[in-house]
């Protein structure tokens, strides 16, 4: 056997890949990703060889051993190592394959943790650390390189350290800019280690072209299907309720690979699960973007690992929070902007009652004109401040198809009757009331912790009722399964049942239920929460109406949170009462008297790392998070309970994200818990603040509550 087969780029835990093999599937891809996106391909493939070679060293291979325990201090970053071959690349590719291998990890300078290539030369001795026993392995990475295919010859300390020196004094001298050489790197490398368990990378499948043709179905009863879709304007804003066929008419809009974004997991899932199913005949490669989307769940088991990390996909299902990425800088945004370049990128059901969500709208409608994408907005419930807003950003009229019903086919999607309650007493009436019409309901809260409260509640009330809780914090499989209950099993019900649920169900979600009763949220929230009510339209359902019913928002401001007050209760005012019926033709005007100005100039944009068509961060720099997005209060930490807290770190990537339970980082980051440094880094959280049917119980997860000893 050849020595160089022997070398390996991930430790047996991670799946025992050796560096030939890791770099010749980043290599092929990388090649792909470049003829593909008009970059010269033998630089791409002479970065992609190179990038990991570094791994060659016996200091690195030391480090994969289970066995091995650094010293304090101990540091050895791979990138750098693999910047001492730079003097075997022709002369002319070297600042290129530069950009790709010296940040493929770290940004080179001011990294999080101080570990970037300038970072560590200015505070070590990194040449040195990093050319160890350099003339022992050298050889061994040279014959990897030359059975790779490279022309290699012997590459002296003398020279490595030249290779060394003229890295470092390009990576000092990078302007501003987004490097697109970085993010292809990245693109193909984080594709080829999501993939390392096929026997052969995919890469016959990546850059295809989706054949949208089946939306260019006709149903009288989806008005925008009889409307022509072939206007030639580069932009599109459609403005339409539910229920009109907004999904068909944006696809129908676009010309290449698509990506498509919606505000939530649960939406998202439901979306890849249609696309997929409608384009399962063509060619077209479906991926899904977030942070558990590389399991799908059916019947409690794994049904597919879905490639959420395959460049060049025909079409990407996401949320915007993983496309703000490229308005931070947060790291990995040069491939994803490398991806999104020339795209048709959809933006569906844009949420606006927030100032910070808007003002991350409109930057990442800037960054897509930029980088020359064609932009499709859809939406039921934009202001028309933000509306006009966007529309001037995406050129104006000129280049901009805008869409809208007529008066008379939106008067066909009034469908909901609303009613107002005033405490919680009118609550459990109206909910009395419902089951003992044998209805299925809808009961929405706006924050977890009194989801969770109202379930209990219910569950008390009626043991003998059907009900589900639904929110962002379960374990992923746990929130899988419910997912799939909810679309499925719930939804088909033709008795009482009735569901729990936070924000989670407002969007695209392919549900249908009898009646609702929700917290007041945001007008354009709400508007998308009545659309899980009276869904389904067929001729026997346009003039029939069910009821919505809207709890009095609260008097306190932390009591309204994550919305504002101001917002609830202007929202409250003008919604119809006493089984009104909330008119479609009123509901622009309802919204933009909740919305009457744009306030995206408060906003501090100093995270930013674009403005007036300029990229502000420095190339081959990135961040590893953003203060404004954690400031957003997503879920941008995970834990998991103690019970799997040994097996975690010997798991899989797949069998981690089963494991993990999503959470806001300020929920759970200062409760003085254990964390470990592997995977996603996730807090341990006792047992005790875990349950399966209500999720994450924040109360409960206090150092007190851990299980100090356990008896079998």
């Amino acid at each position: 056997m050849n020595k160089h087969l022997e070398i390996l780029a991930k430790s047996e835990s991670n799946g025992s890949t050796s560096l030939y093999q890791h770099l010749k599937d980043v290599a092929d891809i990388a090649v792909v990703i470049a003829r593909n996106e008009g970059m010269d391909a033998r630089t791409a493939m002479l970065g992609a060889m190179l990038h990991d070679i570094g791994k060659a060293s016996s200091v690195f291979q030391k480090t994969l051993s289970p066995s091995f325990h650094p010293a304090p201090h101990f540091v050895f970053r791979h990138e750098i190592a693999s910047l001492l071959f730079l003097s075997i690349i022709e002369e002319e590719r070297r600042d290129q394959v530069i950009e790709m291998v010296a940040a493929h990890h770290k940004s080179v300078y001011k990294d999080v943790r101080a570990l970037g290539l300038l970072d560590l030369d200015e505070s070590t001795d990194a040449f040195d650390q990093h050319a160890k026993n350099f003339d022992k392995w050298s050889p061994v990475a040279l014959e990897i390189l030359d059975s790779l295919g490279m022309t290699v010859h012997p590459v002296s300390i003398d020279e490595a350290r030249f290779s060394y020196d003229y890295a470092i004094k390009y990576c000092v001298s990078q302007p501003l800019g987004c490097s697109m050489w970085k993010g292809l790197l990245m693109a193909a490398d984080h594709m080829a280690s999501g993939m390392a368990w096929r026997k052969v990378m995919p890469i016959n499948k990546i850059f295809i072209k989706p054949d949208l043709s089946f939306y260019n179905r006709k149903n009288e009863l989806f008005p925008l299907s009889l409307l022509n879709a072939g206007d030639p304007r580069e932009h599109t804003i459609v403005c339409a309720p539910t229920g009109a066929g907004k999904t068909d008419f944006l696809l129908r809009r676009c010309r290449g690979r698509v990506f498509y974004t919606l505000p939530f997991q649960a939406s998202i899932n439901a979306m890849y699960d249609r696309i997929k199913a409608d384009l399962s005949p063509t060619a077209a490669q479906v991926c899904l973007l977030h942070a558990a989307s590389s399991l799908k769940m059916k019947n409690g088991t794994v049904e597919e690992r879905i490639m959420q990390k395959m460049a060049g996909a025909s079409v990407k299902v996401m949320t915007p929070h993983q496309m703000a990425s490229i308005v931070y800088g947060i790291k990995g945004f040069e491939a994803m902007a490398l991806d999104l370049k020339g795209c048709d990128v959809i933006l569906d059901e844009i949420h606006t009652y927030s100032d910070t969500i808007q003002a991350i709208v409109l930057r990442i409608v800037d960054i897509l004109v930029s980088l020359g994408c064609h932009i499709h907005v859809g939406t039921a419930t934009m202001p028309s401040v933000l509306y006009d807003e966007i529309l001037r950003r995406l050129g104006g009229s000129r280049n901009v198809y805008q869409v809208r019903l007529d008066a008379s086919t939106l008067n066909t999607f009034t469908r909901h009757r609303v009613f107002k309650l005033h405490n919680s007493h009118d609550v459990f009436q109206t909910l009395d009331h419902l089951v003992k019409k044998n209805q299925k309901v809808l009961l929405v809260c706006n924050r977890i912790n009194r989801a969770q409260d109202a379930f209990k509640h219910v569950i008390k009330l009626y043991p003998h009722i059907p009900a589900l809780l639904i929110h962002s914090r379960y374990k992923r499989a746990d929130r899988a399964k419910l997912e799939t209950q909810l679309t499925s099993h719930f939804n088909s019900m033709k008795d009482a049942c009735i569901v729990v649920s936070t924000q989670v169900v407002e969007v695209s979600l392919d549900i249908s239920f009898d009646a609702m009763i929700t917290e007041c949220a945001p007008i354009d929230a709400l508007i998308q929460r009545f659309g899980r009510v009276n869904r389904k339209r067929t001729p026997a359902t346009i003039g029939h109406y069910k009821p919505v019913y809207v709890i009095d928002p609260p008097a306190d401001k932390t009591d309204a949170a994550p919305y504002s007050i101001d917002v609830l209760k202007r929202t409250f005012s003008v919604l119809p009462s006493k089984g009104e019926l909330l008119d479609e033709n009123r509901l622009q005007a309802m919204i933009d008297s909740v919305y009457s100005s744009l306030e995206v100039e408060n906003i501090d944009f100093t995270g930013a790392i674009f403005n007036n068509g300029q990229w502000m961060l420095k190339k081959l720099w990135h961040r590893a998070k953003s203060a404004l997005l954690e400031a957003l209060d997503i879920n941008s930490a995970v834990c998991i309970t103690q019970s799997d807290k040994d097996s975690y770190p010997d798991a899989d990537s797949l069998t981690r994200q089963l494991m993990e339970i999503p959470a806001s980082f300020h929920l759970i980051a200062h409760r003085n818990l254990d964390q470990l440094d592997t995977g996603s880094r996730p807090f341990v959280i006792p047992d005790k603040a875990y349950d399966d049917t209500l999720g994450l119980l924040p109360d409960e997860a206090v150092p007190s509550n851990y299980k100090l000893f356990e008896f079998i």
